[in-house]
């Protein structure tokens, strides 16, 4: 990994032991300038593949000079609490690369993480049309009202979305308000933005890069993963023939009453007592 900043390669390597077959892909794509979208099962790394790439360079390079060109990175996201996820665990980077420029002697980068949902105070929402954050975090209903309000020219400085869980919203009406929202997006800007996709693993993987690329090439990052399954037999009794009397190493027999006009007041024995103490 040879084309970050000094921090952020630094950052990386401190907490890292290499990247994943997800996030070389992304960052080749990414750095390229290509759409792309990064296909890989949870806990591949793919929202810091997204992320790392746009933090760096926002590190990296000085603010715009127009304060409402400020926000660059817009992350769409299909729900609430996602947006808040992602708002936490952009701290550890973001803090890591500060910490790695201080000891470097490099400037500490300052960079800014502001959200736009349902449950967003007044008095921010105020706040982004005056002084946007680097990077936007919102949900697809939010950016369809910041792009058909005042706030829209708050955007105007976006280069790169990225819509994370694309597979949640690909086949439903959200999918099709975003896709809107995604259009009017790139009409409010110089140039269309960079978009990057994020997705659990999905079949057909072209419908889902058409989707996010509004037709515009995409460049699809899938590695192969294989799972890795363990077995492991558990008989929760020593003898499965001698229920009445056998137990189990822990206790003794099992017994359990048997209901029904049939059963009378017998009690028989059962093993489902014992499996009800090795589940719990």
């Amino acid at each position: 990994m040879t084309t970050f900043s000094a921090a952020t390669q630094a950052w990386f390597d401190a907490s890292f032991s290499a990247p994943t077959a997800a996030q070389q892909g992304a960052w080749a794509a990414i750095g390229a300038g290509r759409n792309a979208l990064v296909v890989a099962p949870t806990g591949s790394g793919k929202t810091l593949a997204a992320f790392l790439w746009s933090i760096d360079r926002l590190a990296s390079e000085p603010a715009p000079a127009e304060p409402q060109r400020r926000c660059r990175v817009l992350y769409v996201s299909p729900m609430k609490a996602l947006t808040v996820d992602v708002q936490r665990n952009l701290r550890s980077p973001l803090t890591g690369l500060r910490q790695a420029a201080h000891r470097l002697g490099l400037p500490e980068p300052d960079v800014t993480v502001g959200s736009r949902t349902g449950d967003t105070p007044a008095d921010e929402r105020r706040s982004f049309n005056r002084t946007p954050p680097d990077i936007l975090v919102t949900t697809p209903e939010s950016l369809f009202l910041l792009l058909t309000s005042a706030a829209r020219e708050s955007l105007r400085g976006v280069d790169t979305v990225i819509v994370d869980e694309v597979h949640a919203v690909l086949a439903s009406k959200r999918g099709a308000h975003l896709a809107l929202s995604l259009e009017r997006l790139d009409a409010l800007l110089d140039a269309p933005a960079q978009r990057i996709g994020l997705s659990a693993t999905v079949r057909p993987i072209d419908e889902v890069s058409a989707f996010l690329g509004g037709g515009r090439p995409v460049r699809v990052v899938a590695p192969g993963t294989s799972k890795s399954v363990q077995v492991r037999v558990e008989v929760p009794v020593e003898d499965m023939a001698a229920l009445d009397g056998g137990g189990n190493a822990s206790g003794p027999a099992f017994e359990e009453e048997v209901e029904g006009s049939a059963a009378g007041a017998a009690q028989k024995a059962s093993i489902w007592p014992a499996v009800q103490e090795l589940v719990l």
